[in-house]
């Protein structure tokens, strides 16, 4: 992935989201709201008070900067804000920022996963907690896009929305056995990009016949890459069967747009002189002569559970966050997607995302050049 641009371009794609203020009621700049509570997140403000104790905190360094002709917003100004902007525009100019400000490789790993927002289930108002489903870029490290899922809905309607923000031509798109949808895997084809899809029990008779294939000794291929790894008193062996040779699946499952390849993955575990083993297939639009590719691309979807949900919980404390407002909760995992980004771009410092956070509270110099893309 290569920049194109500086960070400083954000201002310019969110600039175009609709104030949901009346005007005779707007004694802040949506932008200067927006740059503050940007600012705030990046370095571990959580909450509104939060937030509005930082900007009172950094007045003198934001009124460089902005226009600030009534001072730093109050708590409730963030809160009601953020709660009234449209998610889904929202969302649309966060993909567009970070189309921009830099270019996929062809080959890159999409990785597209759920994840819910624990605490912003809100059992007073008969209001479900939030589940937004992102998209991660596994070599770059990004967050490219994420879309909420409707309250009535589940992930399956909002993976095509997510893919319809994103440019994935030329990309491998990863999914877990939700996004293993005959739409989703013809909405990816048509965009350009491949597929790899995690196969289990919700496609029933497509299930059975993958692991038929693979359970046979007459129809089975051999192993065709292999990985050991060890760690934590455990050994895992990983062994990649894949065949191309599937005209007869095709014919029995016809909708599968793109389909040329399906893929076993067997993990031997050995802990505590215990051995389980487990195996999990998967169908995809690549074909199978390069097994260690396949089980690389497998593999690398879980990225976006430890690179992008852990980080959040851990570094960003998403899970405990009890924003819950209107859109709030889904707009605020956008701001922290987009510190994320910020601060993952910095490529220079030795410390983790939680001290990252800390030093750019601490040190206006370091915030600057984050937001500049100059870390």
């Amino acid at each position: 992935m290569t920049n194109k641009t500086t960070t400083s371009s954000i201002i310019k794609h969110f600039s175009s989201i609709v104030d949901p203020r009346l005007n005779r009621r707007k004694q802040h700049h949506l932008k200067d709201i927006f740059f503050i509570t940007l600012c705030a997140s990046i370095c571990g403000a959580d909450s509104w008070v939060a937030i509005e104790t930082f900007g009172k905190a950094k007045e003198a360094w934001f009124t460089k900067i902005l226009s600030l002709k009534h001072g730093i917003p109050s708590h409730d100004t963030f809160g009601y804000v953020f709660s009234m902007i449209d998610t889904e525009e929202f969302s649309r100019c966060f993909s567009r920022w970070v189309a921009d400000l830099s270019e996929l490789s062809d080959g890159e790993i999409i990785s597209i996963d759920g994840k819910c927002l624990r605490r912003s289930m809100d059992t007073a108002s008969n209001k479900a907690a939030i589940y937004m489903v992102s998209a991660w870029a596994s070599s770059n490290q990004l967050v490219l896009g994420q879309q909420r899922v409707d309250d009535k809905s589940n992930e399956i309607t909002a993976i095509p929305k997510l893919l319809m923000q994103l440019d994935i031509a030329g990309a491998v798109v990863t999914l877990d056995a939700m996004g293993c949808q005959t739409k989703v895997a013809n909405d990816i084809i048509e965009r350009n990009a491949d597929y790899m899809l995690s196969l289990k029990g919700n496609q029933g008779l497509l299930h059975k016949d993958v692991a038929l294939f693979f359970e046979s000794k007459h129809t089975s291929p051999v192993v065709g890459f292999e990985s050991v790894d060890g760690g934590h008193g455990r050994i895992e062996t990983r062994s990649v069967r894949a065949s191309s040779d599937i005209d007869w699946l095709i014919e029995r499952h016809p909708t599968w747009r793109g389909l040329r390849s399906i893929v076993a993955v067997t993990a031997e575990r050995e802990c505590n002189r215990k051995v389980s083993e487990e195996t999990r297939y998967f169908i995809s639009s690549l074909d199978a002569e390069n097994p260690k590719r396949l089980g690389h691309i497998i593999r690398a979807h879980w990225g976006i559970e430890n690179k992008l949900h852990w980080v959040l919980d851990c570094a960003f404390d998403e899970d405990s966050n009890r924003t819950r407002k209107g859109n709030s909760a889904a707009n605020m995992a956008v701001i922290r997607h987009i510190s994320l980004n910020l601060i993952k771009a910095d490529k220079m410092s030795k410390i983790g995302i939680k001290n990252r956070r800390l030093k750019a509270g601490w040190d206006n110099d370091y915030m600057a050049a984050l937001l500049l893309g100059d870390a």
